[in-house]
């Protein structure tokens, strides 16, 4: 793909109300658009190449969208895949995120925030190369993060981190160099059903800190924007 030719976005929904009024919005932000119906058509889609990114509905009937991202990882497909959800438990969606998404949004979302979402997965895309979220290690520099069995390490010593933030650290590995809020976080580890302050999220972050020897005034990892959020600011590799 020339640096001139148009992002080729696959829109994949079986809810026709959704794709006919979200594809002429994303063709207006310059995405060239393909929409499939179902998991089998996304599927076909996908085979024959040429798609840079897929909008992927979780809900639907016969072959959910979940099953696709499955199928596309098992074949060795490394096109980032954003997904589409209606379930608010955070268990689920960080299964997805294990399973491969790149990120996720939650039903009914806000377009400006999809396409925030999908240029996001793009700055991070490495073409030809699996995604970050799809590495079974992440490192940045002495820091090594196991996701398979949610261990941590810095300079060869172990890490002892709360399960909240061992899920904060690795979405941030996921998303190096992106503004991640404060709610965005909430959402992703605690999950929109808990009643909890984003205070619950600058504790778990200072907690990551403690435990780095993080310098808040020269981090090396993890940055905070004042009034926003967080960026993990370290480059990110995976251990393939």
């Amino acid at each position: 793909m020339s640096s001139d030719a148009p992002i080729r976005l696959l829109l994949v929904d079986d809810d026709e109300a959704i794709t006919g009024g979200l594809a002429p919005l994303l063709a207006r932000e310059g995405f060239a658009v393909d929409v499939a119906a179902d998991g089998p058509g996304a599927l076909d889609r996908l085979a024959g190449g040429g798609v840079d990114i897929v909008v992927l509905d979780v809900m639907m009937p016969g072959m959910d969208g979940r099953e696709v991202l499955r199928r596309l990882r098992a074949a060795g497909s490394a096109v980032p895949v954003v997904l589409l959800t209606s379930v608010g438990e955070a268990s689920e969606r960080a299964r997805a995120l294990d399973e491969g998404a790149d990120d996720y949004l939650n039903k009914p979302f806000d377009v400006g925030e999809l396409i925030s979402r999908v240029r996001a997965v793009l700055r991070r895309a490495r073409p030809g190369r699996p995604t970050l979220a799809t590495a079974q290690t992440l490192s940045a520099g002495q820091l090594i993060w196991d996701r398979v069995a949610r261990r941590a390490w810095l300079s060869g010593r172990e890490l002892l981190l709360t399960p909240k933030a061992l899920a904060l650290l690795d979405y941030l590995m996921t998303h190096p160099d992106e503004l991640v809020t404060r709610q965005r976080l909430l959402e992703v580890v605690w999950g929109f059903d808990d009643l909890i302050g984003t205070r619950a999220v600058d504790h778990r972050i200072a907690e990551l800190r403690r435990v780095l020897g993080e310098d808040v005034a020269r981090p090396r990892w993890i940055q905070t924007v004042p009034g926003a959020g967080y960026r993990f600011i370290a480059d990110v590799t995976d251990g393939r």
